[in-house]
C-alpha cells in the first residue's frame, strides 16, 4: 500500500482516540492518517497537543483507548515487541547516562539493542562519522552542548538501521545550527528510504517537513504538504514598514483594527494578517504616520495556523495597564555589563562581555549551545559571581549592592523555576515574600494577578500539574508581583503554542512602553526580531551587536538580498569561525 505521494505507508492510522484517567483529558480525539517512507512527517502542535502520546503509541509503549494504529503492518495491541524490534525512537527526554562518555553510551545501548560485538566497530564508526561526535568519544555525555547530546541521542537511535526513526522534539533548546545539521542528517537518512516522524512545536521545522499532521489540544487540524496550509493566507500577510514612532505602539494599535487578525514585529517592521475581505491600507493606524507603506509579504506555516485556530490574543496587556511606569532618568542604562568574564578553572566561558541597555528596551543575548550566554544572563541576575568586569542593574552594582539589584528585577527561568508541590495560589504567596512584599501590599499585588491572568480557577491547582501555557503565565506573573524595572527572560516560550507566545509578548511589548527594561535570551529566530539590539555570543565572547535589521543586513549576498534572523545567527558564527570581522 501506498500513500497519496506514492511514497509505501509505514503507519496507518484510524480513529485513534486516548485519555489519561476516567475523567482526565483527551489526549487524543479520533485521529486519522498515515505516514509514508523516505520523507519526513512532521507531528506539529504545542506542548499538550498530544504530539507524544501518539509518538508513544506508534511505538507499542501504549494502547489506545479507541481506533486502530498499525506499524509496518503490525498492529500495535498484538505485535508491539516486532514494531520496537524495527524502528528508532528518540524520546524527548532521552536518557543518556552522564556519568558515561560517548563511547560508553553507545556501547550500552548496543547492548539493549542487541548490536552482536562484531559488528559494533564498524557502525560506530560510521554513526560517530556521520553525527560528527568522532572527536569527542571520550567525552562525557554530561559535558556534552544541548545539540550534541541530540546527535548523540540520534546516534543511539540508529544503532540497528530502522525503517521508521521516530523523534519526538528533537530541536527542543537547540541553537539554530544545530538544528540545521540534525535536519541535514535526517534527510540523509530519508534518501536511504527510512521514514522519519519528527515532532516539533517549532512551525519554521514543520515549514520544512515534507508533509504534516498538525494537533492542537488532541485534535488533527490539518494533514497535507505544509504549503497547502500556508497557501490559504496567500494574499493576507502584510508587512508594514516607515511607521513613525515606536513600533510596538503601532503594533498595538494596529492589533485592535477590525480585520487585523494577527501581527509581529520583524525587525523595524511590522507583519500583519488580516481578513479576506480587508483593504490593506485599512491595516494601517491612524498614527502610524504618513509615510507609513504596507505591502504583501510571502506567507510562513505559522501565520496560517493563527488564522486556523482564530486569529491571535490582540494587542491590549492588562499587566502593563496595571503596572506603573518607569521614567528616563539622565539616560542612564538600565542594565549594563562591563568586561563581564567568568572561567570555571581553566575554561573561560564568559569573555569581556560588555553592553549597556537604555530604560524601556529590549536587548537580545543570543548564541549556539555552550556560547556562554547563558553565563553571561546568570552574572546580571546576580546568580554567578563575576571573575572579572562588572554588571549592574538600575544603578546598582551586583557585586556590592546584590540584594537591592536583585529587587529591582523580576526573572524567568529557562525552566519552570517555580514550586511545583506548591499550588497556583502559595506560589503567588511565596514569591511575594521572596519580593519582599507584605501586608495590604502583598495582598492587592497577588489579587491583582489572579485576576489579570484569570487563575481564580486554578488557584489550588499544583504547579506542575499545569499546562505549560499556564504555567508561563504564572511564573510570569511571580516575576512581576513587585513591579520590576528590569525582566530578565530565559527562553521564555520554548514549546508553548503560537497563541500564549503572542499574549507573552504582547505583555511584554506594553511594559517595555511603560519603561521596563527586558534582557531575554532565545532560539526562536522570529522572536529576537522583538529586540531592540542583539548581542551574538559565541565561544564566550560577542561577535556581534546591533539591531536584528542590522545583523541581516550584514550578512546581505546577491544570491541572498534578504536574509531572515536565522541566515544572520549562522552567518556570522561561520565568518567567526573563519576569522572575518563582522
Amino acid at each position: 500500500m501506498t500513500s497519496p505521494d506514492s511514497s509505501p505507508i509505514l503507519v496507518e492510522l484510524a480513529d485513534v482516540t486516548k485519555s489519561f484517567g476516567r475523567n482526565g483529558p483527551t489526549a487524543l480525539d479520533r485521529v486519522s492518517g498515515v505516514i509514508g517512507g523516505g520523507r519526513i512527517t512532521g507531528l506539529v502542535g504545542p506542548d499538550g497537543a498530544g504530539k507524544t502520546t501518539l509518538m508513544r503509541l506508534m511505538t507499542g509503549l501504549m494502547q489506545p483507548d479507541g481506533g486502530k494504529v498499525s506499524v509496518l503492518g503490525f498492529d500495535t495491541q498484538k505485535d508491539a515487541a516486532k514494531i520496537q524490534a524495527a524502528i528508532g525512537y528518540m524520546p524527548q527526554r532521552f536518557g543518556l547516562y552522564e556519568d558515561l562518555t560517548i563511547s560508553e553510551n553507545l556501547d550500552l545501548y548496543a547492548d539493549l539493542r542487541g548490536l552482536p560485538p562484531a559488528e559494533r566497530p564498524a557502525v560506530f564508526d560510521e554513526l560517530l562519522t556521520f553525527t560528527d561526535l568522532k572527536r569527542f568519544t571520550s567525552r562525557l555525555a554530561g559535558k556534552l552542548s544541548g545539540g550534541m547530546k541530540q546527535k548523540l541521542g540520534l546516534a543511539c537511535a540508529l544503532l540497528k538501521k530502522p525503517r521508521l526513526l521516530l523523534l519526538d522534539e528533537p530541536g527542543v533548546g537547540v541553537d539554530p545550527i544545530s538544528r540545521r545539521d540534525l535536519w541535514a542528517m535526517v534527510e540523509n537518512l530519508t534518501r536511504e528510504g527510512i521514514g522519519v516522524v519528527w515532532a516539533t512545536a517549532y512551525l519554521d521545522e514543520a515549514e520544512a517537513c515534507d508533509t504534516v499532521l498538525l494537533l492542537n489540544q488532541g485534535k488533527l487540524l490539518f494533514d497535507g504538504r505544509p504549503d497547502e496550509l500556508t497557501g490559504r493566507v496567500q494574499g493576507r500577510v502584510l508587512k508594514l514598514t516607515d511607521t513613525a514612532g515606536r513600533r510596538r505602539q503601532v503594533l498595538a494599535k494596529a492589533l485592535d483594527r477590525d480585520g487585523v487578525i494577527d501581527g509581529v514585529i520583524q525587525g523595524d517592521a511590522i507583519r500583519l494578517v488580516v481578513r479576506r475581505d480587508i483593504e490593506a491600507e485599512s491595516a494601517i493606524p491612524a498614527d502610524a504616520g504618513a509615510q507609513a507603506r504596507i505591502s504583501p509579504t510571502s506567507p510562513r506555516f505559522e501565520d496560517a495556523f493563527v488564522d486556523l485556530l482564530g486569529g491571535g490574543p490582540g494587542g491590549r496587556s492588562k499587566l502593563a495597564e496595571a503596572s506603573r511606569s518607569f521614567q528616563a532618568k539622565d539616560s542612564l542604562p538600565v542594565i549594563e555589563a562591563h568586561g563581564l568574564t567568568k572561567r570555571f578553572g581553566d575554561f573561560t566561558a564568559s569573555d569581556d562581555i560588555t553592553f549597556a541597555i537604555p530604560r524601556g528596551q529590549i536587548f537580545g543575548l543570543l548564541g549556539p549551545n555552550g556560547a556562554g550566554k547563558s553565563t553571561t544572563f546568570k552574572m546580571l541576575c546576580g546568580l554567578l559571581k563575576p571573575t572579572e568586569g562588572e554588571g549592574r542593574v538600575a544603578g546598582f552594582d551586583l557585586r556590592r549592592d546584590g540584594a537591592q539589584a536583585r529587587n529591582r528585577l523580576g526573572y524567568m527561568a529557562q525552566k519552570f523555576s517555580l514550586y511545583g508541590d506548591l499550588n497556583v495560589g502559595q506560589n503567588l504567596a511565596f514569591f511575594a515574600g521572596v519580593y519582599g512584599l507584605s501586608g495590604q501590599r502583598r495582598r492587592e499585588r497577588i489579587a491583582l494577578m489572579t485576576e489579570i491572568f484569570d487563575f481564580a480557577p486554578i488557584m489550588g491547582m499544583s504547579a506542575k500539574d499545569l499546562p505549560l501555557g499556564l504555567k508561563q503565565r504564572l511564573a510570569l506573573a511571580c516575576a512581576m508581583l513587585h513591579e520590576p524595572e528590569a525582566l530578565f527572560l530565559d527562553e521564555p516560550t520554548s514549546g508553548v503554542d503560537p497563541i500564549t507566545r503572542r499574549e507573552f509578548w504582547t505583555h511584554i511589548n506594553a511594559l517595555v512602553e511603560k519603561g521596563v527594561t527586558v534582557l531575554v535570551t532565545t532560539h526562536f529566530m522570529d522572536e529576537a526580531e522583538y529586540c531592540d539590539r542583539i548581542s551574538l555570543i559565541y565561544r564566550g565572547r560577542s561577535i556581534a551587536l546591533g539591531t536584528p535589521d542590522e545583523l541581516k543586513a550584514s550578512v546581505a549576498t546577491p544570491d541572498n538580498p534578504d536574509p531572515t534572523m536565522e541566515d544572520a545567527f549562522i552567518d556570522l558564527v561561520k565568518r567567526s569561525d573563519a576569522g572575518v570581522a563582522t
